[in-house]
């Protein structure tokens, strides 16, 4: 399995270069026409030497974030390639116009130059609109109302995927208390990847102090469970740091919570990268049902057995809504449901893009965000189970 999905991606990563080349070589072009062949087969060259001389550095792990910068690399392929494409369609849409109805706006060596500033511009708004997307979260507002005993709404802030490290820090804690705050939250639930993998990033940047001040200002503080990325290799440290700075963590574990006189379970799974994970059933086995329970689970893929337990509310994360356009289509392929809300069976899920993102601090087709759960129950007189 593994051996296969090193193929393919090399296989992709040769793909991408082919399309890369291509593209650039047609904006080169009015400039190429009057140089020798030779600086075409230099064009190509460049892009699968660059290609080929990451992968051989990310393969031979001699250059430190490897996969940072081939991951860089592919998305400026990937966005050269929606540039091409996004150009090609305009010159479709004029040369439709000029077909149909004679209508000739401009032609010959200005239309030329024209669509190679329109490319130019749409690849260079690509990455400014993905890094906004990346580094501006918006904030998610969802009212739910269970078919228990809750009389007092419950106002939960869910951040999934903070991946916190060297590009995504101190700055991003201090975003998120201020989001949190102005919506008035009660609690913060964090389901996974609270960190990129390790904990170096988290020390040196003293990312402790703020995330304690976050923790500190709200009501019930924040608990979370770990994620994948949590787990290679360095889950002790990771958990250390997040309980000295004040975080509960939930690893297969279950605890009651006390809001205004009112009982709420929360439950906390490992990452199913952890294969000895305790199953939902024997955690549901220690609550009372027939009070409210919430579920945090780092990746959506139990929803389907979670739908048909007393499970009121679970929150996820993990798949960051494919982070770039077209994987949010896959996300989506793959998965019951790989964003959003919905109400399956007994309960209702919450899928998060996340607050962070993975690897490149770039988003396209989807958005940072924090989801806002305003989350009650009836009362002795009502019996009702809607979302509002």
């Amino acid at each position: 399995m593994r051996y296969a999905f090193i193929i393919t991606i090399i296989a992709l990563l040769q793909l991408f270069s082919v399309a890369a080349a291509l593209s650039l070589q047609w904006w080169l072009q009015p400039w190429l026409t009057s140089q020798p062949a030779s600086a075409t087969i230099a064009v190509w060259m460049a892009v699968f030497a660059i290609t080929n001389l990451l992968l051989l550095l990310s393969v031979t792990k001699l250059l430190a974030n490897s996969y940072r910068w081939i991951s860089g690399w592919m998305l400026v392929m990937h966005f050269m390639m929606l540039t091409a494409l996004s150009t090609s369609l305009l010159y479709g849409g004029y040369w439709l116009l000029n077909s149909l109805f004679g209508i000739t706006l401009i032609d010959g060596e200005m239309l030329t130059i024209g669509l190679r500033i329109f490319a130019l511009l749409f690849f260079i708004g690509l990455f400014v609109y993905a890094l906004y997307s990346a580094y501006m979260p918006v904030v998610r507002e969802l009212s739910i109302q269970i078919n228990k005993p809750l009389t007092n709404p419950l106002r939960i802030a869910v951040a999934s995927d903070l991946h916190l490290g060297r590009l995504f820090g101190n700055k991003a804690i201090k975003q998120l208390h201020t989001m949190v705050n102005k919506h008035q939250a009660d609690i913060l639930l964090m389901p996974g990847d609270i960190m990129d993998d390790d904990t170096q990033a988290f020390n040196t940047y003293h990312m402790a102090e703020n995330l304690a001040k976050l923790v500190s200002s709200l009501p019930y503080g924040i608990y979370a469970t770990l994620g994948n990325h949590d787990l290679y290799g360095h889950e002790q440290p990771i958990s250390d740091s997040l309980r000295e700075a004040g975080v509960q963590l939930l690893n297969d574990e279950v605890i009651c919570l006390t809001h205004k006189g009112e009982s709420i379970w929360l439950i906390g799974r490992f990452d199913n990268h952890k294969r000895q994970r305790v199953a939902t059933t024997e955690l549901l086995a220690q609550v009372n049902i027939a009070e409210p329970v919430i579920l945090l689970d780092h990746r959506p893929s139990d929803i389907i057995e979670h739908s048909q337990l007393p499970v009121d509310l679970q929150v996820s994360g993990h798949t960051h809504n494919g982070q770039i356009f077209p994987a949010n289509f896959i996300v989506s392929a793959i998965n019951r449901l790989g964003y959003g809300h919905e109400v399956i069976g007994n309960g209702h899920f919450v899928v998060s893009s996340g607050y962070g993102f993975w690897g490149i601090p770039f988003r396209l087709g989807s958005r940072s965000e924090v989801w806002i759960i305003t989350f009650t129950g009836n009362t002795a007189s009502k019996n009702t189970d809607e979302i509002i």
